[in-house]
């Protein structure tokens, strides 16, 4: 049986090459590794547009009957559960692995007074409302990674939802979370490559 395609969907001011090290990794593992670039039209677009530019590219270029994993970094983690959640994604992502992601919000969110920073602050209207409602996240096999070193996510905490499961890795900063071999290693293991 042909393994699942992997999506990778990035954060926050950072394009897909912020992942040319895990694609790399994934890729020479024998896995198809996908990702494209999110318009977010700097910070202005909510995150639920972003979500539909997941659905967009699945549409386009997974089969309907195809299962596919999901990998979404910082912001991309919420994006990627807006998906899920809420654009039906449950019918089609078999595992969903979130890096640093700010699931209760993060203080640094205050810094730009843009759409997808007002809707990543905490007790944002956004996240209140997508936190209220897990039962999409828990149709998938979903696995959080973080880190307590994290200076984006403040709280580090913030990563956590208290579902799935979740993987504390001691990796200094949130820029390094995407590119550091514990985790490339913890998600080759969580795919099962």
């Amino acid at each position: 049986m042909e393994s699942n395609p992997i999506l990778l969907v990035h954060g926050f001011f950072v394009g897909m090459r912020v992942f040319d090290k895990m694609f790399a990794y994934l890729s020479s593992l024998g896995k198809q590794v996908h990702r494209f670039n999110l318009a977010t039209e700097y910070g202005n677009l909510g995150l639920e547009k972003l979500a539909e530019q997941i659905s967009e590219y699945a549409d386009k270029n997974f089969d309907r009957s195809q299962k596919f994993d999901l990998v979404g970094l910082s912001m991309g983690g919420l994006v990627s559960r807006y998906y899920i959640q809420r654009l039906g994604g449950s019918d089609r992502v078999n595992k969903f692995i979130s890096i640093s992601s700010p699931h209760k919000g993060t203080l640094m969110a205050y810094l730009l007074p843009v759409n997808s920073c007002m809707q990543m602050r905490p007790d944002s209207h956004f996240l209140a409302d997508l936190n209220r409602d897990l039962e999409g996240l828990n149709q998938v096999d979903y696995t959080c990674l973080w880190t307590p070193y994290d200076f984006i996510i403040i709280p580090a905490e913030s990563s956590l939802l208290g579902v799935g499961k979740e993987i504390k890795l001691p990796v200094f900063s949130h820029r390094m979370m995407v590119r550091d071999d514990r985790t490339l290693d913890a998600i080759a293991q969580i795919l099962n490559v």
